[in-house]
């Protein structure tokens, strides 16, 4: 059995696109999910068990501020164009090997406003049309 090594890196320097413009300065969080249904087969003797997958689904998790000045920002951006196809580019680590995702996302719009002295944050989830595509650099 070979012994694979491991390459971490610190999500700390991320290139992410969304349509035209890029948004990394703007999140705290970017998350590309999937979430694979299962069904299970039971025959009728306790080792008659089969576990089939489908085919995942993907959503992009977002965490960031809230910027309601500017109109251009990632708020705004979300606001404007909710409901529409946006191609989304995430590079986990920028300037490297890393590979790079791409994946056509619905925008949905993220909330305004928040608690008491704080700064206002959003949380969103992006339905993916079909899974993201690797890139090698």
């Amino acid at each position: 059995m070979a012994s694979i090594a491991l390459t971490p890196i610190v999500l700390n320097d991320i290139d992410l696109k969304i349509g035209a413009d890029n948004y990394e300065a703007s999140v705290s969080k970017v998350e590309l999910v999937p979430t694979t249904p299962t069904v299970t087969w039971r025959g009728m003797t306790p080792t008659a068990v089969q576990q089939i997958a489908g085919t995942a689904t993907w959503v992009m998790n977002v965490s960031g501020a809230q910027d309601h000045a500017t109109a251009s920002s990632l708020s705004q951006y979300t606001q404007t164009n909710a409901g529409a196809i946006k191609t989304v580019t995430l590079k986990p680590k920028k300037g490297t090997t890393v590979p790079t995702y791409t994946v056509d996302v619905l925008i949905v719009a993220t909330k305004i406003g928040g608690d008491v002295d704080t700064i206002g944050t959003f949380d969103g989830s992006f339905p993916c049309n079909g899974a993201p595509v690797r890139t090698v650099a």
